[in-house]
């Protein structure tokens, strides 16, 4: 074992029980992070390219191939226009239309953001984890000051090492976590708004090739698409 690895174990023991829960938190942190970063780097690849196919194929009357090609492709914006052109070559142009888009743009909505709640809530109580810890230090301090009678810097030592190295760590993973979730709800807005060009282009193939114009707007049916 190098200096190093026995220098960070070091710390982790006189950091004290707190810091189980703390490094838990970070491991946690770390594998829904990387699940993320892969889930919606995929999702984001596919949509630009897989719109502009299928706007292709529309625009010839080739609505079972461009049926195809989304079925193919991964992504929010894909779902929907599999949805979307599954009623449209049945020749609904209808309710029925608006309700697949709107469903399936909830579900994909809610896979979008599974996990950022675990995000959140590790980057809101990591702090308080280490500021626990920093209490708990303190008072082995003063616990260690009052069973010795005197005030001497070698009895209080131990007590402030553990209320700061607490601190320190909760503060450590409550940053980065805290940047990669606003990154993430960055991108998941960019996602939707993917989402609605795909609704858009939903309701354009239906009014081109349905048996009767949508009653309804792109905005009606993509209005829950955000919502918490």
């Amino acid at each position: 074992m190098d200096s190093s690895q026995y220098h960070l174990l070091s710390l982790f023991s006189d950091g004290g029980l707190m810091m189980y829960p703390l490094v838990m938190c970070s491991l946690i942190a770390v594998g829904v992070i990387i699940a993320k970063l892969w889930t919606l780097s995929v999702a984001y690849r596919s949509t630009k390219k897989v719109l502009s196919e299928v706007e292709e194929f529309a625009e010839q009357g080739r609505i079972e191939e461009a049926l195809e090609i989304a079925g193919k492709r991964p992504g929010p914006a894909a779902a929907i226009l599999v949805a979307g052109l599954r009623r449209i070559s049945q020749g609904d142009a209808g309710k029925e239309l608006a309700a697949a888009i709107r469903t399936t743009g909830t579900i994909e909505l809610g896979f979008l953001e599974r996990g950022l709640v675990i995000l959140a809530t590790i980057a809101n109580v990591a702090p308080l984890m280490g500021f626990l810890g920093t209490v708990v230090g303190m008072i082995l301090a003063f616990a260690a000051i009052e069973a010795a009678g005197d005030v001497d810097p070698t009895l209080v030592a131990g007590g402030i090492k553990v209320a700061l190295l607490t601190t320190a760590t909760g503060l450590l993973i409550a940053i980065p976590v805290n940047i990669g979730y606003n990154f993430f709800v960055t991108r998941i807005d960019e996602l939707i708004m993917q989402m609605e060009q795909g609704a858009q282009k939903v309701l354009d193939m239906a009014y081109t090739h349905g048996s009767s114009q949508p009653t309804f707007s792109a905005q009606e049916v993509s209005s829950n698409f955000g919502a918490e």
